[in-house]
């Protein structure tokens, strides 16, 4: 049996009944290393595998195969759906014989950072990705676009790396042709981990802001305030 297990930000606490459950009766947990190391200090008793960066195939292709002869948890930061590897599970099991597979739903970040920041996500909002590894720039900034065209929230995931230091400059210098620069944004991270942090900001200062792959970052709508130091956006209820 294979489960794809969100984990949340990587604490107990983060994780639903559910995925704690099927990890604590998991006979092997496969997963990213940063994601591994974050539960073999929940559950140090079990048997990890873990790849790298850029190994997501190998990674579960490893995951199906040992699921024929036990229980296996292939684990993802946040939500197995949202930018996880339940999509990629389901496409790769059909070459395998016997595989039962079940996606188990985590917290994913755009929930877990913006309780953090207060409440960003009251009204409709777009999830956007800045990772060009499988989407190329030009359709990130074009989903960008349209989304702050059509005054949404928008939730920036993989905001900045190592080889892509740049890419939040690029999209706030972009957002910057569409919204005011005093637009109330904000940014989440190492949430639920050593190191977390939040702060509200205005997108002209996001723009300077330090981001990295376990950042969540946010940009509001025409909707979207900062209230108290916290980051609201209003559904706009006519009694109050």
């Amino acid at each position: 049996m294979l489960y794809v297990v969100g984990i949340g930000c990587g604490s107990r606490e983060g994780l639903t009944i559910e995925a704690e459950n099927v990890i604590a009766n998991s006979d092997l947990i496969v997963g990213y290393t940063v994601y591994t190391e974050l539960m073999r200090k929940i559950y140090p008793e079990k048997t990890y595998f873990s790849t790298g960066m850029r190994q997501e195939v190998q990674r579960v292709r490893y995951a199906l195969e040992k699921s024929t002869e036990m229980t296996v948890s292939l684990i993802c930061s946040g939500d197995s759906e949202v930018y996880g590897m339940a999509a990629l599970a389901y496409r790769l099991a059909i070459e395998y014989k016997n595989i039962k597979l079940k996606t188990i739903a985590g917290v994913t970040s755009a929930l877990s950072a913006g309780a953090l920041l207060g409440a960003p996500l009251t009204n409709d909002f777009a999830v956007i990705s800045l990772s060009d590894l499988l989407t190329p720039m030009d359709k990130i900034l074009t989903r960008i676009e349209y989304a702050a065209r059509a005054d949404m929230t928008i939730v920036i995931y993989n905001p900045a790396s190592k080889g892509r230091p740049n890419h939040l400059k690029i999209i706030c210098d972009k957002l910057l042709e569409i919204l005011p620069a005093n637009t109330p944004c904000g940014y989440a991270k190492n949430v639920g981990r050593s190191g977390e942090e939040s702060a509200a900001v205005t997108l002209a200062e996001l723009r300077s802001c330090p981001a990295d792959m376990f950042t969540t970052v946010f940009i509001g709508s025409s909707q979207t305030k900062i209230i108290d130091g916290r980051l609201v956006t209003e559904r706009g209820y006519k009694d109050v």
